[in-house]
């Protein structure tokens, strides 16, 4: 029996490893949650998987069952059992608890970081789906991993598929990495247009059902610059193996160049279940409710190169993980501020990136020695891009 720790269980990811667990009912067991403000959704998935330990970051129209005592609160479910609740912006820290096997980070944002971190110190093993885990704080959850013997599988589809390609080592030897990006719902837009794009607009993906946030940053392809980074830490790759094609077909998740010239490549209808049962499981595979590939009537699979006029945050994003120490981290902040500014009618679509770049333009660098000092980079970098969000009231120079 695997015990899961399911940190953002009211998300895509999370409601998605919920599916797997009540799949494979006789393999898992959920043992806490965390989720961020849908109380409804939440205290549903308490009843039905009866966690020991829950938390809620935002204590919203809790149920008369949660019960508040000097030690703290509880919830008494329907079948007569208690789970312990933990609520608060940081309350999810609370629910990785000592009895779970695999910590599953689904969490969206910075608040992902210090979760990785966390389960690391504890040695647990990481099952990731929150890329600011590696994109900010990379070198603090790789070191600490290491140091505590915690393993690290991932749960994005494009990390899942070169950790296959590989046998499901990290550590193989390898030449190049090829990640591929479906192109975001705007990938049919000619940059010219990208001016009058709406909110609406960029939360239309054509392949994929996510967050409001990942689906705007698949319009942007910081999402594809961030697994970049990603692939860095992961897979000790450095920038100039890893290349980035427009795959609008989203079949072929990822490949794996190795020596001789081969690659290898894991393809898929498009689908979280299996990446995230195999961050669980591996090397073991078990059934899914993903559609299977029907080769004959796939049709063509194509792809080509990233263009810098329409994508221009990619480009900035990488630019960061050239300066490293805190650009990264800055420039996570940033794209948070910005795509919800965005997100809210604040600003353009265009302005995301105008955001980004002056972002690092007056960012001061600094070298990331330790978690606070993490933490208070994001804090400055947010503060930045709020401050040029708000002085130029949707308008920024370039």
């Amino acid at each position: 029996m695997i015990r899961i720790a399911l940190l953002g269980s009211t998300g895509s990811i999370g409601t998605q490893t919920l599916n797997v667990v009540e799949r494979h009912k006789e393999r898992f067991e959920i043992v806490s949650l965390a989720a961020g403000g849908n109380a409804r959704a939440f205290f549903e998935q308490i009843e039905k998987f009866r966690p020991r330990t829950a938390a809620l970051a935002r204590a919203e129209n809790l149920p008369d069952r949660v019960k508040f005592t000097a030690n703290g609160a509880s919830y008494e479910r329907r079948d007569g059992g208690i789970t312990r609740i933990f609520l608060g912006e940081e309350a999810y820290l609370d629910a990785i608890c000592a009895e779970a096997d695999v910590v599953v980070v689904a969490l969206v944002g910075f608040i992902g970081v210090r979760a990785a971190l966390k389960a690391a110190r504890m040695g647990k093993k990481i099952a990731l789906a929150n890329k600011e885990s590696l994109v900010a704080g990379g070198a603090l959850v790789m070191a600490e991993a290491e140091r505590q013997g915690a393993e690290i599988a991932p749960i994005d589809s494009e990390h899942s598929a070169i950790w296959q390609a590989l046998g499901f080592d990290r550590k193989a030897a390898y030449k190049k990495i090829i990640l591929t990006a479906s192109g975001g719902a705007l990938r049919d837009k000619k940059a010219e247009e990208l001016a009058f794009v709406t909110a609406e607009d960029a939360l239309r993906h054509p392949n994929w059902k996510m967050g409001g946030r990942i689906t705007v940053d698949s319009a942007t392809m910081v999402n594809k610059a961030f697994e970049v980074m990603e692939a860095a830490w992961l897979y000790g790759a450095k920038k100039e193996q890893i290349e980035v094609v427009i795959h609008p077909q989203s079949v072929v998740h990822s490949m794996v160049e190795f020596a001789d010239g081969a690659v290898l490549a894991q393809l898929g209808v498009p689908s979280m279940e299996v990446p995230i049962q195999l961050a669980l499981t591996a090397p073991e595979r078990l059934e899914t409710s993903a559609a299977r590939l029907d080769f004959a009537s796939l049709g063509a699979l194509t792809f080509a190169p990233v263009e810098r006029e329409k994508y221009p945050c990619f480009f900035i994003a990488l630019r960061s993980m050239e300066l490293g120490d805190n650009y990264p981290c800055a420039l996570n902040a940033a794209d948070e501020v910005a795509v919800q500014a965005f997100l809210e009618g604040k600003i353009g679509f265009p302005d995301i990136a105008r955001v980004l770049r002056q972002t690092l333009a007056q960012t001061e660098r600094v070298h990331i020695a330790d978690e606070q000092t993490l933490v208070g980079e994001d804090k400055k970098a947010r503060a930045l891009a709020h401050r040029l969000i708000s002085e130029g009231n949707g308008t920024f120079t370039a």
